[in-house]
């Protein structure tokens, strides 16, 4: 391995985003860890790549602190440094939230919240010491806005935001960059992994999802954000004029979200 060889490791690496995001920095030149629970859908995705050899697979279960921080010690072991981490993993939820058991709530912050920020305060001290690196991390326009069925998952990426926000004032002037991404609805299977109240993928496809942009145009979008410093910034179609029309009509934008479908 070339030394000069910039290295990205990508969470939630095995389908959508993760996935495409996978084949764009390695089809850019980067060396990439890839890293989820389901290790023989990292090897199909490796498998994929135009260049596998510059893949290394590292499982990670974001549910387990241990896993997280063994997966950071093999990575360290490894590799001298990382240049983009780029925290993606995740689940989505489609239940009432006076329907969702505490237990579901804090498995879902589990995987979208502290999996995250316990892995990023592994790597980040790395880049601060480097005086190197770039953080992106993978929010949704749920992040920004709550909405029928996902109480807990907006909850979730809603503290991505606070969490990554401050840390980004606490060492952007120490060389790190943090990019905050909220795709809107992007053609993955994201929804019919979403868990229901009993805690089971629902299997279901939604119909804003299945017409969402495609997740290979996602991640070049996201890669191309992130190389041009963008502190957040959105990918989707025109669920993005959410983000505008909240800012500057909050009421009227309430009213339009109240008459969406929850699928």
């Amino acid at each position: 391995m070339n030394k000069s060889t910039p290295i990205a490791w990508i969470t939630g690496a095995s389908s959508g985003i993760g996935e495409n995001l996978v084949y764009e920095y390695v089809n850019s030149g980067y060396i990439v860890i890839i890293s989820a629970r389901r290790v023989s859908e990292l090897e199909r995705v490796k498998a994929h790549c135009s260049r596998p050899e510059n893949v290394h697979i590292v499982p990670v279960d974001l549910t387990s602190d241990q896993s997280i921080l063994q997966a950071a010690e093999t990575v360290k072991k490894q590799f001298d440094g990382i240049d983009v981490l780029i925290n993606n993993g995740g689940v989505s939820q489609r239940s009432l939230a006076l329907e969702t058991p505490f237990e579901l709530d804090r498995h879902l912050f589990q995987v979208n919240y502290f999996g995250h920020v316990l892995l990023t305060k592994q790597v980040a001290p790395w880049m601060v010491a480097r005086k190197k690196g770039t953080i992106v991390v993978i929010s949704s326009l749920s992040g920004k806005w709550g909405f029928y069925l996902r109480s807990a998952y907006a909850a979730s990426k809603h503290a991505l935001h606070g969490f990554f926000e401050s840390l980004r004032m606490e060492i952007e002037n120490q060389g790190v960059q943090i990019t905050l991404v909220t795709p809107g609805f992007i053609a993955t299977d994201i929804s019919k992994h979403a868990v229901d109240k009993s805690g089971k993928p629902t299997g279901e496809m939604d119909n804003n999802q299945a017409q969402g942009l495609a997740p290979s145009e996602c991640a070049r979008r996201i890669k191309v954000g992130v190389d041009a410093g963008k502190k957040e910034f959105g990918v989707g179609k025109k669920e993005l004029l959410g983000l505008t029309l909240r800012r500057l009509f909050p009421n009227w934008f309430d009213q339009i979200l109240r008459k969406q479908a929850a699928r």
